[in-house]
């Protein structure tokens, strides 16, 4: 697992962002390349590389995942298949950027160039290993098969992209984010298919610790959040939903964790706030879900967190990927993210002109 030095060396000189700066996660609703792109660029002040599943099922974090590996298919509307007799847990898996799977970040890549305002920053994101493994398990793999071609297989294909990124797009510093909605249940039902919770968060720490010297790595989770395991995973970045103030369970886990939270903050470490909903009705404005991200931000304060360091070292974002909503809700649902981005600027700007800094 990474150390808290190598948290704060991840973001040295060249990560000059500003507090509460917004990126994507998840995916967007777009049938358009063009417009999906665009969209990307505009839409967050760290522009995401888009995966665009409505466009085509092949573009699913898990079925993107799939590609490249021998004996698994993923049929047109996104089945599993296994063929047992091919399936080589210890084969090569390779990565096509050319494929229907990878049409989001091809035509990114593709279209950098027109589109590049020189940015400090890219974000991208694709599935973690404990939710890979569980998805091939379910399809009729063997648990310990399963989780150990899934790590060779995130391994491989985020090995692959980051080097394609780094090609086209130059010294631009990466935020890689492992998405891993499963990680809570993989906790729960690790022991009985022989993974201590010491296995199952050495997947996910293992597969970041491949990343290349310089870039960002983190871990996303839209599930049900378990704050101890998240902080173990030694990600730079902790991407979650904000939990809500009445939500006695989620609230108590946050505080019962505000040490170590105040710990890898002040390591360097840095938190994507989901704070507008995307699992429900949407918000018509920001008002509400900022109020949210507010009082949760005061009592982690109350609970001894810097209340500097908890907007200076926040990201913004969406609570989950907006693929199951429409254009016209992404694009609202960003704007919020933006407005709540600039709330928490003014506020980190206000507490440092309080402490006369």
């Amino acid at each position: 697992m990474e150390t808290n030095d190598n948290i704060a060396s991840a973001f040295g000189a060249r990560a000059s962002l500003r507090p509460g700066a917004s990126f994507g996660v998840g995916s967007l609703p777009h049938r358009s390349l063009a417009d999906a792109v665009s969209f990307a660029w505009r839409s967050t002040d760290i522009v995401t590389i888009p995966s665009l599943p409505r466009r085509s099922p092949a573009e699913g974090m898990i079925a993107q995942a799939l590609v490249g590996i021998t004996g698994v298919s993923v049929g047109q509307y996104g089945g599993i298949t296994v063929d047992a007799a091919s399936l080589d847990p210890k084969g090569e898996v390779t990565t096509d950027l050319n494929s229907e799977a990878y049409a989001g970040f091809s035509a990114f890549l593709r279209t950098y160039s027109e589109h590049s305002n020189d940015p400090s920053h890219i974000k991208w994101q694709f599935v973690g290993p404990i939710t890979l493994g569980l998805a091939m398990a379910r399809a009729g793999i063997k648990p310990v098969d399963a989780i150990r071609l899934a790590q060779r297989a995130v391994k491989a294909h985020v090995r692959h992209i980051e080097a394609e990124v780094a090609r086209v797009c130059g010294p631009v510093t990466q935020i890689v984010v492992l998405d891993e909605p499963m990680l809570h249940e993989a906790l729960l039902i690790g022991s009985a298919k022989g993974f201590s919770a010491d296995d199952v968060l050495d997947l996910v720490s293992g597969a970041l610790a491949g990343l290349r010297t310089g870039n960002i790595s983190g871990v996303h989770n839209c599930g049900q959040v378990d704050w101890s395991a998240m902080l173990a995973t030694g990600a730079n970045v902790l991407s979650i939903p904000v939990p809500s103030p009445n939500d006695e369970e989620a609230m108590s886990d946050l505080l019962a964790n505000a040490a170590r939270v105040s710990d890898f903050l002040d390591h360097g470490g840095r938190i994507a706030w989901g704070a507008v909903r995307t699992d429900g009705p949407i918000s018509i404005s920001a008002d509400r879900p900022w109020r949210i991200l507010a009082e949760v931000m005061c009592a982690l304060v109350q609970s001894g967190v810097d209340p500097l360091l908890i907007r200076r070292q926040s990201f913004v974002t969406s609570a989950c990927g907006l693929g199951t909503h429409s254009e016209s809700v992404a694009n609202r649902v960003m704007s919020q993210v933006r407005e709540i981005s600039a709330k928490v600027a003014e506020q980190a700007t206000a507490s440092r002109l309080t402490l006369g800094s």
